[in-house]
């Protein structure tokens, strides 16, 4: 059976934490579970699956994706994560969507974690409608809400509904295409509503606002822009064209609003899904790339019949096995294909896939371009990989994480946690690729690694809950670098004679800082034979393999360039070995001159506070050698832009809510490594000694 494409719509629903996607997205399957009875979704009771850490934190911390029908349109439905920690999470939807649902609190606005989502959704270039949410909560304020997108998201929000009533006495929606107005009843059924004239005391309102409403919508297309200043009004019809077409130009976004919880305003989103969003036939194709991350100039176009190309965006365990969440771009795969993770250069078997339906699971034996399946069981896959077709490999985006920040060790309660422990963190690993996992060499504990303290709490929660691990856990570690800071010129010899052939290597070399970011580089500018060419790769790959291990404190030492100027060799006595062994010694014995220092991961912050108490938070951000770049007053209070050193920020949100009441808010996110200050940097090395006493022990 051949789908059309054009009543696709692949949409997710993404938010700051707290303003109900979740409950956003239970109503829509239950409203389009009510609509059309698919199959055995029992009368729209589907869940999104949560994990109990989701529950009783409140907050998603997996996206969720599922299928529901609404005015013979297939929608698949991906619920993001709010939380900043997780947005490795939404930045991994965002590029497998075509259109999605910006929710905003109707009371909190525009807060910090949804501008940051807001950003990967530009990044992404996805389309998307806003949608006002909790309009019923003490505070909530539509048109404020309106106010600070423009302001705080410098977007252009084009208003299509306004609320009646506020608070406890919002009942329902002025419709400015139709003008008319959708009034609920108290029943909290989503059906229960009329349709009536607009109340009178809102009519001035509502005509003001369609109008500016069709004056935006008509610049997208001269003609009806055109015939609408010679005074002619654009049918209904003409304007939902112009307004499709400004939505998926991304010149504005349709506005709308409601509370789903009360179920009210619901199906005017959904029709705005149908009417607004773009099909996968209406988005730019994706770019493939090759192994290095270039483009390579072609693009994966939607098309059952090009050759596969499909990105896992997911990895899920549940009691039916790994499920790899994965959006097909072009091609066609079939049960029991073979095809390619680019990515690792193997092939893997599908064996059976399944199209989500709310709770259910169907399978299916064909899955086609612009679909979103999940794979069951496959090995080797990752977030964000690459599956292509064997005979025509290519790779869709280049894989970029973020390194962790901060680590924690844990270790197993008793040998039987210990073989449980393994296997569980390996399923983690796979599933979030921001999660990294190592073994202290010499202590044997293990060190998870994440992107704040909010992750790794959940990690662990994860470990004995989903995977009844116990586990004993460290304090978090920050995650130091080391640099140079002045350039060295110097030489090493390496000579070894103890019977039989020799070793012998001489290298003169420099070595100097770098350009933050620069990482480490290596170049030789040895002219004639002194150091003969093949041996110059193994003095590179001397100096590289030492860099995981400063001077001071033994962190990895960051941007800084080796230049190998000459040397010496012997014809019998030299090998690549011995200048290999050379250029390490040479590392240890120089880095040590050319003023090493400590570098501390520094973060940037982004912090809501209530007015009355903005000078207790901007006193405790500056004790915690916080710098304040900005603030700016906002509905509810102050916003405060600043950075800070991740290890100053332990235990952070617990003193914000304690100085502000409980109102405070903040979200963080890595910025860049910065020197450490001279106290600090001793400490560090300090305690970096310390440990080497006592493993020597």
């Amino acid at each position: 059976m051949k789908k059309d494409l054009n009543k696709y719509r692949n949409i997710g629903i993404f938010a700051h934490v707290d303003a109900g996607k979740t409950t956003t997205t239970e109503r829509i399957l239950k409203l389009s579970g009510k609509i059309h009875k698919i199959g055995e979704v029992h009368d729209g009771e589907s869940t999104m699956d949560f994990m109990d850490q989701e529950a009783e934190r409140g907050i998603t911390i997996q996206s969720a994706a599922t299928t529901c029908f609404w005015k013979d349109h297939q929608f698949n439905v991906i619920d993001t994560p709010g939380h900043v920690d997780f947005t490795i999470e939404v930045y991994r939807s965002l590029k497998v969507l075509d259109g999605g649902v910006g929710v905003f609190c109707g009371s909190g606005g525009v807060e910090p974690q949804s501008e940051t989502n807001w950003r990967y959704a530009n990044d992404s270039k996805v389309s998307r409608i806003i949608y006002v949410n909790k309009l019923d909560r003490i505070g909530a304020d539509f048109y404020r809400v309106i106010a600070q997108v423009k302001t705080v998201l410098g977007a252009t929000p084009l208003v299509m509904v306004l609320p009646i009533g506020t608070e406890g006495d919002f009942v329902g929606l002025v419709d400015l295409m139709t003008m008319k107005a959708h009034v609920w009843d108290d029943s909290g059924q989503p059906e229960n509503f009329e349709i009536k004239e607009i109340p009178e005391d809102m009519l001035e309102k509502a005509k003001e606002f369609r109008a500016l409403m069709v004056e935006t919508a008509v610049e997208q297309d001269d003609d009806v822009m055109e015939k609408y200043l010679e005074g002619e009004e654009p049918d209904i019809a003409t304007l939902k064209k112009c307004i499709r077409k400004g939505c998926i130009d991304l010149a504005f976004f349709p506005t709308y609003c409601g509370s789903s919880f009360k179920n009210k305003g619901l199906q005017l989103i959904l029709d705005a899904v149908v009417d607004y969003l773009p099909s996968p036939l209406e988005v730019k194709p994706l770019p493939e790339v090759d192994a290095e991350g270039t483009p390579t100039g072609k693009f994966a176009v939607i098309d059952p019949d090009a050759p596969l190309r499909a990105l896992a965006f997911k990895i899920m365990d549940d009691k039916f096995g790994a499920l790899t969440f994965t959006r097909i771009y072009s091609g066609t795969i079939n049960k029991g294909d073979t095809i390619l993770n680019s990515f690792t250069g193997k092939t893997e078997r599908v064996g059976r896939m399944v199209e989500m339906h709310a709770d259910d699971r169907n399978e299916v034996d064909q899955a086609r371009a612009g679909d979103i399946i999940a794979i069951v069981g496959l090995k080797n896959v990752q977030t964000g990989h690459t599956l292509c077709d064997v005979k025509d490999p290519a790779t869709l985006e280049p894989m970029v994480f973020p390194d962790p920040v901060i680590s924690i060790a844990v270790a197993p309660k008793d040998k039987a946690n210990a073989e449980k422990l393994g296997s569980a963190i390996g399923k983690m690993v796979q599933e979030d690729p921001s999660f990294r996992v190592e073994t202290d060499e010499e202590t044997n504990e293990m060190i998870l690694k994440g992107m704040g303290e909010l992750h790794l709490d959940i990690k662990i929660d994860i470990l004995k809950r989903t995977h009844k691990v116990e586990v004993e856990v460290g304090a978090p570690q920050v995650a130091y670098r080391e640099t140079i800071t002045k350039p060295v010129s110097d030489s090493y010899t390496h000579k070894k004679q103890s019977g039989g052939s020799g070793q012998f290597a001489k290298i003169d070399y420099s070595i100097e800082p770098g350009e933050p970011g620069s990482g480490f580089v290596f170049e030789s500018s040895v002219v004639g034979g002194n150091v003969p060419k093949e041996y110059i790769p193994a003095v590179e790959k001397g100096f590289k393999t030492s860099v995981n291990k400063g001077p001071l404190a033994g962190y990895p030492c960051l941007d800084f360039k080796v230049t190998l100027k000459d040397g010496g060799f012997h014809a019998v006595d030299s090998s690549a070995i011995a200048f290999e062994i050379a250029a390490k010694a040479a590392y240890r014995q120089s880095m040590v001159k050319a003023g090493p220092q400590i570098l501390e991961p520094m973060m940037k912050l982004d912090v809501f506070s209530p007015e009355e108490k903005i000078g207790d938070v901007i006193g405790d951000l500056n004790r915690r050698r916080g710098m304040i770049h900005g603030q700016e007053p906002t509905p509810g209070g102050v916003r405060v832009k600043a950075e800070a050193p991740l290890s100053a920020m332990f235990g952070y949100i617990g003193d914000l809510r304690t100085m502000t009441s409980g109102r405070g808010q903040f979200s963080m996110e890595f910025s860049h490594y910065a020197a450490c200050p001279k106290n600090i940097a001793d400490d560090v090395i300090a305690k970096a000694k310390e440990r080497e006493e006592e493993l020597r022990k």
